[in-house]
């Protein structure tokens, strides 16, 4: 059974995990302009939130054992690129929306690699396997994080 305070703890963790998010976004624009103070007040209003957001994740239980984080990550990821997207994609392409259906299109296709790596990394840990070492640059444009080609644990 699902109560109200669960359902309202998820909701205020996604509120607050937005405006973590959003205050960084700001923070950005700030500082291109010249405001670096504002951009400071805004970097510090968004770690706040980063701390209600995790408060409420705490609260309802949601961050498991590093393995459980990662089969709750691969199944948030294949939902993202098999469910959610393609019917955002669908629905922008109707609407004529060229900027929305190809900020779509790229977030999907890199959901698909974030499925990719999270299923490998489950599966080496549930094999007994240390993951490899690696450093992950992530592409400002899709957000593709892959990892560098010079790393020796090739990620």
């Amino acid at each position: 059974m699902k109560y109200k305070t669960e359902e309202n703890l998820l909701e205020a963790f996604g509120g607050e995990s937005k405006a973590n998010r959003r205050y960084l976004f700001y923070a950005e624009k700030a500082e291109k302009e010249g405001f670096p103070q504002v951009a400071r007040l805004f970097r510090a209003v968004a770690e706040a939130e980063t701390v209600h957001a995790r408060n409420h994740l705490n609260v309802l239980d949601a961050i498991g054992s590093t393995r459980d984080n990662l089969l709750a990550a691969t199944i948030g990821e294949h939902q993202e690129f098999t469910g959610m997207y393609p019917v955002f994609i669908e629905v922008a392409k109707e609407e004529r929306n060229d900027r929305a259906d190809r900020s779509f299109a790229l977030a999907n296709a890199v959901e698909k690699v974030h499925h990719g790596y999270f299923e490998a990394t489950l599966k080496d840990i549930k094999g007994g396997k240390t993951p490899a070492d690696a450093t992950y640059y992530v592409c400002q444009v899709c957000g593709n994080p892959a990892p560098s080609a010079a790393d020796p644990g090739g990620g």
